[in-house]
């Protein structure tokens, strides 16, 4: 079968004259979308024959409906399609991982398989990169209009939260609908829920990133597979990756910071202590801040030694995997 590609194995679950010449690769995420496949697959069989040089992989999540033979019958005829398929469901973020790593692109599109994307929008984003962006991200202007305080006031609320803590301005880091140039994504290691951050590890890597509003097309199959359990996880691999693009070089700073921060609560408390002891008014056992004193500093002392050990690993991995500390961007002259 043309373009098919077998089981992959996954060890961890308009003008757009100037990309013509370029191979653009549209990467889809599928997971139980079996009823969305065939129109998904027509509008992006049109969208492929006015479009030179494209391929739109397909990565079927460990579907448990019938979306891996549904794709099958979509790639029939069409050297376009390319289909990766998981032997378990892994999540968003390693499909997307695995996309990227298959994709022969200098152009990588992403979009969902729920048809809440358009294909109509992707010349747009191209439109958009022909500006002198490396990341265009999409902007569901009008999602949640008739649901206020529901929806759409929690998203905004997320997505600055997002903006202020990676530095990167978005109005909706939620959709998935964005192109990238290449060079700024196979760097990138995907864990968690990390996919919706990849314009800021752009920004961070000197990308410049812009956003379009873009279409947002209301679910007609399936059944959407976001919920709230997914906010606790978006959370903590936020502070990861602000961990890892901010201190990753110098974690004694972070680490320290805490225990320094720790060491002032600690005084603070003993001084209290002491005032309240000396004025008459409180004896050291009748307050708990003797107790908050020790605590705090016991904990500023470990937060320190935390700063130090990762410090001595992170340099005996960096030496011992001959990665540098700076990334080139130009040779001149050499």
């Amino acid at each position: 079968m043309v373009g098919y590609i077998p089981k992959f194995h996954s060890k961890s679950c308009s003008d757009v004259v100037e990309y013509k010449a370029m191979k653009l690769s549209i990467v889809i995420p599928v997971y139980n979308e079996e009823k969305n496949i065939p129109i998904l697959a027509g509008e992006l069989n049109e969208f492929c024959t006015t479009t030179s040089s494209s391929e739109v992989i397909f990565v079927d999540d460990g579907s448990k409906d019938a979306s891996l033979p549904a794709l099958e019958v979509a790639l029939r005829g069409n050297k376009n399609f390319r289909i990766l398929s998981f032997q378990k469901n892994c999540g968003q973020t390693a499909a997307i991982a695995a996309g990227i790593a298959f994709a022969e692109g200098d152009i990588i599109v992403m979009m969902d398989s729920d048809l809440q994307n358009s294909p109509k929008d992707i010349p747009r984003l191209l439109e958009k990169m022909n500006e002198g962006y490396d990341v265009v991200s999409g902007w569901r202007k009008d999602r949640w209009k008739k649901e206020l305080f529901r929806r759409k006031l929690p998203s905004r609320m997320a997505n600055a939260l997002i903006s202020l803590v990676t530095g990167v301005k978005l109005h909706d880091y939620g959709c998935t609908l964005k192109a990238y140039k290449k060079e700024y994504l196979k760097p990138v290691k995907l864990y968690g829920e990390m996919h919706r951050f990849i314009p800021a590890y752009a920004a961070w890597q000197g990308g410049r990133v812009g956003e379009i509003a873009v279409s947002d097309r209301p679910r007609v199959h399936g059944v959407s597979k976001y919920g709230m359990s997914r906010i606790g996880r978006v959370l903590l691999d936020l502070l990861v990756i602000k961990f890892l693009f901010k201190y990753q070089d110098r974690p004694s700073h972070f680490f320290g910071g805490f225990g320094f921060l720790s060491f002032f609560i600690s005084g603070v408390c003993a001084l209290l202590a002491i005032y309240y002891k000396l004025a008459g008014l409180k004896d050291f056992i009748s307050t708990p801040l003797p107790i908050f004193t020790a605590l705090f500093f016991i904990v500023g002392i470990n937060f320190i030694l935390m700063g130090i050990l990762a410090e001595f690993f992170i340099r005996v991995s960096r030496e011992a995997s001959g990665k540098e500390t700076y990334a080139i961007g130009k040779k001149i002259n050499f």
